[in-house]
């Protein structure tokens, strides 16, 4: 088992506080806060908030990633998969849904909309150079290394 990371949150939402469902889940489910309910149209996009600020420490990120269950059920995903929230934002999280299916979909207060997952990240320094090592794959792009 993993050492648990504390996180400081600001909730500015009735809901209770992400947390992990299982003990062996990577994510939490982030929740719709909202006043009424929000309709998504087929194709549109809306952005959520959840009420919830907080402060991660320096070295880490959260990512915003769609819930499976959603996505397969109602055809909602995140729009812009994953999203990242950096150590130095403040602001609200927000889930930014996009409504893929042909149907409209409501979301409710509460509602679980997206999962995130705190991760370390390693920062790094780009250096220009005029040439990189040869590899067995050298510049084959997508699908270049075979099927399956």
């Amino acid at each position: 088992m993993t050492e648990t990371l504390k996180i400081s949150v600001v909730s500015h939402s009735d809901l209770p506080l992400p947390k992990h469902e299982t003990m062996q889940a990577a994510g939490v489910d982030l929740r719709a806060n909202l006043s009424e309910a929000v309709v998504i149209k087929p194709m549109e996009r809306k952005l959520i908030g959840t009420g919830l600020h907080m402060e991660l420490p320096d070295g880490y990120e959260a990512q915003i990633r769609p819930r499976s269950g959603l996505a397969y059920k109602q055809g909602l995903t995140v729009l812009n998969s994953p999203g990242t929230i950096d150590a130095d934002y403040r602001g609200e999280i927000k889930v930014l849904l996009v409504n893929l299916s042909n149907e409209e979909a409501t979301i409710n207060h509460g509602d679980r909309i997206a999962q995130m997952i705190v991760a370390p990240y390693q920062r790094i320094e780009l250096s220009k150079t005029d040439q990189l090592s040869d590899t067995h794959r050298g510049s084959g792009g997508y699908g270049s290394t075979g099927k399956g």
